[in-house]
């Protein structure tokens, strides 16, 4: 890992129920929960994921949270997701020799080879934003409909410790590009590091269904852009995101 991580506080915990919960219930009790402290777990009993999916608990894997302040002049709370994508894909890539399997799919999912590799949670309370991290490093669970991957699956072994630190140094490197920017960097960076322009993909709307079109880039706002076969181009604001069989794999 990067000789360059600025050590941030970091709390490890044996076992609990879920890092982001214990994380929203301290701030909703008033406690001062520092911007930039990690509360890490060795085993989660009931962690989440989008959507209200599971938090797969892997032995040996990563599973922490960390916290954001926002403040006025910061950027939509919900661009958020890029942040955390990124500095979830700069710690994965730190520790690869070869990163050209290494990519991101909108909004915040981390994938290799097309399988997903980590997870993302961002949840709000107030003016508190607790982003949830999970990380397969030793395992991959077993998904329905989902291709997974672990960081062991390449042969690459990485301390959970020393990930967390990565991850902690990332993060704070991620946010301020995203205060100091106002998100220009944040999402210049990412298409840098998504799928190749004209990537066939389908966006689940809510409310509406299946919006299907040539992956063309991220908005000035984060938005995910689609060119649809009529010529239209749609900003997609929110949904989950699949790419089609054969251009790529969820």
């Amino acid at each position: 890992m990067s000789d360059r991580v600025v050590r941030s506080p970091i709390e490890v915990v044996s076992s609990i129920g879920s890092t982001n919960t214990e994380l929203l219930a301290r701030c909703g009790r008033g406690e001062a929960v520092r911007e930039g402290s990690w509360l890490v777990a060795d085993r989660q009993t009931a962690g989440r994921g989008r959507l209200g999916r599971e938090w797969y608990d892997g032995a040996g894997n990563f599973m922490g949270s960390t916290v954001v302040a926002l403040n006025g002049g910061d950027p939509a709370a919900h661009t958020l997701a890029l942040v955390a994508a990124l500095a979830v894909y700069e710690t994965i890539a730190a520790a690869l020799a070869d990163t050209r399997r290494l990519m991101l799919k909108w909004p915040n999912d981390v994938l290799w080879e097309g399988a997903k590799i980590a997870g993302i949670l961002l949840e709000r309370q107030g003016d508190t934003v607790v982003a949830g991290i999970g990380v397969n490093l030793a395992r991959a669970p077993q998904i329905d409909g989902m291709a997974t991957a672990s960081l062991a699956d390449m042969g690459v072994h990485v301390a959970r410790d020393a990930l967390a630190q990565e991850l902690a140094h990332q993060f704070a490197v991620c946010l301020a590009l995203w205060r100091g920017s106002g998100l220009v960097e944040i999402v210049s960076r990412w298409i840098a590091r998504g799928p190749a322009r004209g990537t066939l993909l389908s966006a689940s709307v809510p409310g509406e269904g299946a919006v299907t079109g040539r992956y063309a880039g991220l908005g000035p706002d984060g938005s995910l852009r689609l060119s649809l076969a009529d010529g239209r181009e749609r900003a997609i604001y929110a949904g989950e995101v699949a790419m089609i069989a054969g251009e790529g794999d969820d």
